[in-house]
């Protein structure tokens, strides 16, 4: 893959510039020598550690938080995009996926991936993806904040969903479920992460159980238990808990949306779940 890196000396760099902290996962332990040499020759870059397995990648991704990631396609158990998936708001400014197959590379970038590394690649291919890799995180970018799809994978095929055409989401256990249209998906994400995250992106948290998108909601109404519920275009009623319905009303009526039926001041108590 690579001619006499053994004995090239690193790269020099700027007194007092900050060193991008950079790891490696892949389960093969050549792949990963191969790209530890690469990135030692970079006196930029510091390695913050290497992973074999999903797994692992996943611990120590949060732990250290690297800003470049390079990331292996194919591994037991866990792939790349199942890391990916799981990352959620933990992914790195830059990642780029490794694969040795390129009908990944496509995949890669619709996963929000900012580059790809075909096997075998060659010094110049690596030299121009660790490029673009420190100009990204030269300006503060990162690959979370450009990205508008979720890569999900099933033990069927892998599917991308755009976040803004998710109706609502359902806390299932250790997942949720992606309500998007006639469909579902099922994301290996926690309610309480998902509110983390997109509460930019137009979504509120209505119940325990429950996020909606603003966007899909018709209005509020009377619920025949004394409660309330959230009705959104498609006809679809979510319960509304006490505890979520004021700052759904200030986003809505912020928004400009109208609510259907005025509520009463003397709600009954929260729907259990």
């Amino acid at each position: 893959m690579f001619d006499r890196l053994s004995q090239a000396k690193p790269k020099q760099m700027m007194s007092g510039a900050k060193k991008i902290r950079a790891m490696v996962v892949d389960d093969e332990p050549v792949a990963r020598s191969n790209l530890r040499v690469l990135l030692q020759r970079e006196a930029g870059v510091e390695l913050v550690g290497e992973c074999g397995s999903g797994k692992e990648a996943l611990e120590e991704i949060r732990k250290k938080k690297p800003e470049l990631v390079f990331l292996d396609v194919q591994m037991p158990e866990w792939d790349g995009f199942d890391v990916l998936e799981r990352l959620g708001g933990d992914v790195p400014a830059a990642l780029v996926f490794v694969t040795a197959y390129d009908e990944y590379a496509l995949k890669a970038f619709e996963a929000g991936a900012l580059d790809y590394l075909l096997k075998p690649f060659t010094n110049a291919r690596f030299e121009k993806t660790l490029a673009r890799a420190k100009e990204r995180i030269a300006l503060g970018q990162s690959s979370t904040s450009q990205v508008e799809r979720l890569a999900i994978k099933s033990a069927a095929e892998m599917v991308f969903v755009k976040i803004s055409d998710i109706d609502w989401v359902e806390a299932a256990d250790y997942y949720v479920c992606l309500h998007v249209g006639a469909r579902t998906h099922m994301l290996r994400r926690s309610m309480s992460d998902v509110e983390k995250e997109w509460q930019g992106r137009g979504f509120c948290r209505i119940h325990r159980s429950a996020i909606v998108n603003l966007e899909r909601v018709r209005g509020l109404e009377n619920a025949s238990d004394g409660g309330a519920d959230v009705v959104l275009k498609d006809g679809t009623k979510l319960p509304l808990s006490r505890r979520y319905r004021r700052a759904l009303q200030e986003r809505m009526s912020a928004g400009g949306m109208r609510t259907e039926k005025k509520q009463n001041s003397s709600d009954g108590q929260e729907q259990a779940t």
